[in-house]
């Protein structure tokens, strides 16, 4: 070792077979500055290793050590290797903090989704207005293919499922009216149910369902082909031409459906009343009419076109959020039925509450 320059000269051999000696030499070594190991003759990776320690014993960065070009590539790589083993180990964080983080993400997530919707809703209500000014802007055939297609042909399977679900109810109703003697109110649960709730609830949850993935297909594949790029190279506006249609006859058409299903919920009310409570048709219908107000019917109707707005908003929204790909299109549609279902269901309890706080 060279004390005035504070540089330690390694020569020789520096293998396996040569190691305990070696070993002893540097044992009461000195501090250094620099190693130069340009006399060394021989070197594997024990050797190297050596080195590496005395390295690391100094403080020193691999720069700081002179080596013949032959021996170069093996101390790097046992360098890179101790480099590697030297480093701690990432810590597992708490699964209380990957729960916390895991909250905040869906937090973070819906507050940004909410504003996205916002500014839909803001965007199209300024094409909306619009419109009222000049209404021959209104693409009128569109309106009505709209209207056939998420209308007219989901009246059957509307009309089945309400039949069904008002018997149920009438079932479940009469299952626990019957140890009081009053099966009677059987009529009066089946059409506060319906008129109120379950008739635009129901159609709300279908169309989410059925609408609002066929509205979010379909502009998402017009994504992927590059169909609303070519619009508005055409000067036209994609809100005007592909989401006012759609959401003005969904705003038409879910308020008659609901009307519809709550006659077809009423209709299967009064098959079991009249099948397994024997309750005759006239005294089913007095009834009804005893029962049913226009605050109540009006209570569900209300909730109808504000239904219909979010979902074909939400539908729309996600179709021009598709990336390009058919995977995208699959994912966005499973997006725009489940933010569907779940707001129309928020709005619903909301509602509800706010009823009944007003007293109606």
């Amino acid at each position: 070792m060279d004390s005035e320059s504070g540089r330690l000269h390694a020569s020789g051999p520096w293998v396996l077979e040569h190691l305990e000696a070696l070993n002893r030499r540097i044992h009461d070594l000195g501090t250094f500055q620099a190693i130069d190991a340009s006399g060394i003759t021989r070197l594997d990776a024990a050797g190297a290793l050596l080195i590496e320690q005395l390295l690391c014993r100094g403080g020193l960065e691999a720069d700081r050590i002179s080596l013949p070009d032959e021996w170069r590539k093996l101390f790097d790589a046992v360098n890179e290797v101790c480099d590697g083993t030297h480093q701690p180990e990432p810590e597992t964080p708490p699964k209380w903090r990957e729960i916390l983080e895991q909250v905040g993400r869906n937090t973070i997530e819906v507050r940004d989704n909410t504003l996205q919707l916002l500014n839909f809703l803001g965007l199209t209500m300024t094409r909306l207005g619009l419109l009222v000014v000049q209404p021959q802007r209104l693409r009128l055939t569109s309106v009505v293919y709209h209207m056939e297609q998420s209308g007219l042909n989901a009246v059957p399977l509307l009309m089945l499922l309400s039949a069904l679900i008002g018997a149920v109810v009438a079932f479940l109703g009469a299952t626990v009216l019957a140890d009081f003697g009053a099966e009677l109110y059987v009529i009066d649960l089946v059409t506060f149910a319906f008129v109120r709730e379950f008739g635009v609830l129901l159609t709300a949850i279908l169309l989410a369902g059925r609408t609002a993935s066929a509205f979010c297909a379909q502009i998402g594949m017009m994504k992927s082909r590059e169909e609303i790029d070519a619009i508005r190279t055409l000067g036209l506006d994609e809100i005007e031409l592909l989401v006012l249609p759609r959401l003005i006859a969904l705003v038409i058409m879910l308020p008659l459906l609901a009307f519809v299903a709550t006659l077809s919920g009423l209709f299967g009310g009064m098959v079991v009343s009249i099948l397994a409570l024997d309750i005759n048709f006239t005294l089913f219908f007095d009834r009804v009419e005893q029962t049913l107000t226009l605050r109540h019917y009006l209570v569900g109707m209300i909730k109808a076109p504000i239904f219909a707005a979010v979902i074909a908003l939400i539908g729309c929204l996600e179709g021009m959020r598709v990336a390009g790909t058919a995977q995208s299109v699959g994912e966005h549609t499973t997006i725009a039925v489940v933010r569907s279902l779940t707001m129309v269901i928020v709005i619903d309890a909301i509602a509800a509450v706010y009823f009944m706080e007003i007293g109606w």
